[in-house]
């Protein structure tokens, strides 16, 4: 599979939550505000960025986080609606680059980078297969 003839830079896709009571840095138990939590603004930046990748993809491949460089700019109370855009900043290889942000009604609150690997589902499968057996 030629990943580049697949995915390419300049593909975006945006994506919307509500901040709900288990978003909040309180619940999670990341800080006591009662405000959007940095890992769960990452983990819908990651989301976001599996998603446009998964549109491309053929059957029997996914994409796995491998690294995220994300400034977390402002609170976000619960109750607000926020953006998430991601957009494809490189390829090389099985490694796809994304620059990610985040708003919430008022501003921006989160910016930054996500790279995620491109993966055989069944190799990657027997890989965790055979980490759980015992030695």
């Amino acid at each position: 599979m030629d990943l580049e003839e697949l995915i390419h830079p300049g593909m975006t896709l945006e994506r919307t939550f509500v901040v709900e009571e288990k978003h909040l840095a309180r619940h999670l138990g990341s800080g006591g505000a009662s405000v959007l939590a940095t890992p769960y603004m990452i983990a819908f930046m990651e989301g976001a960025s599996h998603r446009l990748l998964a549109q491309s993809l053929p059957e029997g491949y996914s994409s796995v986080g491998t690294h995220v460089d994300i400034h977390h700019l402002a609170p976000t109370p619960q109750g607000s609606t926020v953006r998430i855009k991601t957009e494809v900043v490189s390829v090389e290889g099985n490694l796809v680059k994304f620059n990610v942000q985040a708003w919430d009604e008022r501003e921006q609150i989160g910016s930054g980078f996500h790279e995620r690997a491109v993966i055989d589902i069944a190799r990657f499968q027997r890989r965790v297969a055979a980490k759980s057996k015992p030695d």
